[in-house]
């Protein structure tokens, strides 16, 4: 496209005005409400308007920005684009060829702004940026300490901020000043990012971290800016197992289906000024596509930038280089592109920790060649080690502790003989893990890994919440020519958290894409399920499919009803009733049969054998009753561990299909 002919483009209420080469001129975004005129640009004269997206300003310091056409006396209005109330007045001081200056006002505080220039009655707006009020320090050295560094925010030093290296933790003095001995073996300085402040994203990705050389001789001074804002009240939306390789349409799937929800689940939340953050669970990528479909790390990040929100990224094992059999050089690509492995920060009064607990063997692999891929399920003593540091800068121990790892520190839980769940560790060192949290008496554990949902309760200060894929069965149900559904192996739908917290207040729960908040459960009338290869696998024959339809390639005429309830944790209810009566409902575990026709057989009717990792799990998560007959009307209640309750009038005989609801 011939840039002299570029247009302004107006989206919503954002302005974006590309570039005007013809007339030298280049403005960055802005969001306002008013379209800018070719008019009004020759009118005033000015062109070559460059705006970067940060700058960085010392108190009363002056701003220096590109641009031709302005003149000494021009005056230049910055108004805060989350509060327009807040307001600055500047005189433009001073003008050269090409560029112009002027001083930041008095008061003014790290934010972003529009900035607007006014000459007489004429306004025009220039852009956008965020100004970030810095301290020009210069820290002395102290013998035996590599790294030294500021902690400000609005050109003040702040106090009690955790930094790290991935080794040595410490906390800034009452200046805002820290010091580490790091031997720089991550390559990074990190901050846990203090209640109440946030940190300038660049692609979305909180910029809490610095990259160290790898010289331990040399001593570096690295600084961090925060941005004073109200995140008392936020949410958080833990994102699990993306799995994007550029395979089974599934670009095409996040963007027409998950990333509109998940957008549209932060604009509701956000529209009250509620600071909205995403956290990811790992397995963002798919190791074994990143050489053979050229989809890495890298590929990963546009689709992160095109959420809402901040994006607090987690490694997962199949987000490791497989050209490395080596958990940390295997683990480098990561830290490239994403920055370090394992971290904490806060939001509000809650403290999160992100954890790698997975051990990347890789047996195998070398520079050209793939790997096994095999890992273990673990957490590094060094990382433990870190993680005792990091909870005993915590002084009040009934702060709310999330903490956000890949693998599951339980596994999928189990029914005994009397129906009572069964919990067993997943993680290797699990035990060392819940010992470091035992004087804390509010932790909630998300993982993800294994594309299910469920709850474990096994400790009475924490709860773990494994939570079902984004990509459900690995992009599979609906891909082109499948079920045109969105289903994890469980029967529960794809789908990721929402969780608000208030103060010390934590509440979740989990939102399936597709729909609404309150789809918690999935009826089916078992009398109309019979899984047989003439329904869901023409092509293929009964003696294919019977390794994956269990008692469902029989017709049951019992007047059972099944109930998948995906969110389901032991403070939980579920209540049925026929014609006023209680019926006695029984948790059981079972396959759901809704994945079992949008998979496995679906995979078996085009001559393919299920993949053992994706075929339908057992759950137990599943609730049976039994109806008197088989066209009664039951009424369906479940109330969640915060008293919400979700219903389903049951009219039977209810139809199965890929569809079913």
């Amino acid at each position: 496209m011939d840039q002299s002919r570029r247009k302004f483009i107006k989206i919503g209420g954002l302005t974006t005005i590309a570039s005007l080469s013809g007339m030298g001129l280049l403005f960055s975004s802005c969001e306002n409400d008013d379209d800018i005129k070719f008019d009004d640009l020759n009118k005033l004269g000015i062109t070559g308007v460059s705006i970067p997206t940060v700058i960085n300003v010392v108190k009363n310091g002056n701003i220096l920005l590109d641009g031709n056409g302005f003149i000494v006396g021009d005056q230049i209005e910055l108004i805060s684009t989350t509060d327009p109330s807040i307001k600055f007045l500047s005189s433009i001081t001073a003008v050269t060829q090409g560029t112009f200056t002027f001083t930041a006002p008095e008061g003014f505080s790290t934010s972003k702004f529009n900035i607007s220039l006014i000459r007489g009655s004429d306004t025009l707006l220039l852009g956008a940026t965020l100004f970030n009020l810095i301290l020009n320090t210069n820290i002395p050295d102290i013998a035996g300490m590599t790294v030294k560094g500021l902690v400000y925010s609005d050109g003040k030093g702040i106090a009690g901020v955790v930094v790290s290296d991935g080794i040595e933790v410490t906390t800034t003095n009452e200046d805002g000043i820290y010091y580490l001995p790091s031997v720089k073996k991550t390559g990074f300085v990190f901050i846990s990012i203090p209640g109440n402040y946030e940190v300038i994203n660049t692609n979305n990705s909180p910029q809490f971290f610095k990259r160290l050389s790898k010289d331990v001789n040399l001593i570096e001074q690295k600084d961090f800016s925060l941005i004073s804002i109200n995140n008392n009240k936020h949410v958080v939306i833990p994102m699990a197992d993306w799995h994007l390789a550029n395979r089974n349409n599934d670009i095409d799937q996040f963007n027409n289906s998950v990333l509109p929800d998940v957008n549209a689940t932060i604009n509701k939340y956000a529209a009250d000024g509620t600071k909205v953050y995403i956290l990811t669970l790992g397995d963002m990528t798919w190791d074994a596509y990143w050489y053979d479909n050229n989809f890495t790390l890298s590929d990963y990040v546009p689709y992160m930038s095109k959420l809402n929100s901040p994006v607090f990224n987690l490694i997962g094992n199949h987000d490791y280089d497989p050209y490395y059999a080596n958990d940390f050089e295997a683990e480098n690509k990561y830290r490239e592109v994403l920055g370090p492995t394992y971290y904490s920060f806060n939001l509000g009064d809650v403290h999160y920790i992100v954890l790698d607990d997975i051990e990347y063997l890789n047996t195998g692999g070398s520079i050209g060649t793939i790997g096994e891929r095999n890992y273990n399920y673990n957490l590094s003593q060094e990382q433990l080690t870190w993680l005792n540091k990091d909870l005993a800068a915590i002084t009040d121990k009934s702060t709310p502790i999330v903490v956000a790892m890949h693998s599951p520190l339980y596994r999928t839980p189990k029914l005994d003989a009397s129906g009572n769940q069964t919990d067993q560790l997943y993680l290797t060192n699990g035990s060392a893990f819940v010992n470091s949290l035992k004087d804390f008496t509010k932790v909630h554990v998300l993982s993800g890994h294994l594309h299910v949902n469920y709850r474990v309760q096994q400790e009475t200060n924490i709860m773990e919440h494994n939570l079902g894929a984004i990509c459900a069965t690995w992009w599979w149900t609906g891909r082109n020519g499948y079920a045109g559904n969105h289903i994890c192996k469980d029967g529960s739908p794809g789908g990721y958290g929402i969780w608000k917290m208030d103060g010390k207040n934590l509440k979740w729960s989990y939102k399936s894409i597709g729909f609404d908040e309150n789809y918690q459960f999935r009826s089916y009338d078992l009398n109309k399920v019979h899984i047989t290869a003439a329904n869901f696998a023409p092509n293929s024959t009964n003696a294919a499919l019977a390794p994956y339809t269990e008692n469902y390639a029989t017709p049951n005429s019992g007047n059972q009803v099944l109930i998948n309830v995906w969110g389901y944790e032991k403070e939980w209810k579920v209540v049925v009733t026929e014609n006023g009566n209680n019926l006695n409902v029984i948790r059981t575990t079972a396959k759901d049969p809704l994945h079992i026709i949008s998979y496995d057989a679906l995979r078996v009717n085009v001559g393919a054998t299920p993949t053992d990792a994706f075929v339908t799990d057992n759950t137990s998560h599943l609730f049976k009753v039994s109806a008197s007959g088989p066209a009664t009307t039951l009424e369906i209640k479940v109330t969640d561990s915060f008293g919400n309750i979700f219903t389903e009038s049951m009219v039977r005989p209810k139809a199965f299909s890929y569809s079913t609801i």
